[in-house]
């Protein structure tokens, strides 16, 4: 990593020469159909069985990622083994986007929770009245 004169070898930090390079993937309106299939037919949490069976060339951490984005929540946990079509999934996304704009905790497309406890709060009353 250091050469002789002590300065930062800049040929350590490249490929090896036969190094594979892997094909770019896209996420498209297609693997976003199988996310939401996968989520109606496995639920939320299941992104290893989604991967295996409808999008194997994205993993399980790469779908829990792109399902944060689709139903616009940080933490999934809530969602646990819940499932929903792609209309049900449109509902709980603008329900989370509309508790995160009005507490200011909608960041880079999800509700986050803050501190305060004031989102939990919110979702659980969101809930009572009308459950994921």
């Amino acid at each position: 990593m250091i050469n002789d004169e002590g300065m930062l070898n800049q040929q350590y930090f490249e490929p090896p020469k036969d190094a594979i390079s892997q094909p770019e993937r896209k996420w498209g309106d297609e693997e976003k159909q199988k996310l939401l299939e996968g989520i109606e037919k496995y639920g939320i949490g299941h992104f290893r069985e989604i991967s295996d069976n409808l999008l194997p060339e994205w993993s399980g951490n790469d779908l829990r990622m792109k399902a944060i984005r689709v139903m616009g929540r940080q933490n999934l946990q809530l969602y646990k083994d819940w499932r929903g079509n792609s209309d049900a999934v449109k509902r709980e996304y603008e329900r989370n986007k509309d508790i995160g704009l009005r507490f200011g905790t909608w960041k880079g497309g999800a509700l986050v929770y803050d501190d305060d406890g004031h989102v939990l709060r919110a979702i659980e009353e969101s809930n009572l009245t009308s459950p994921p």
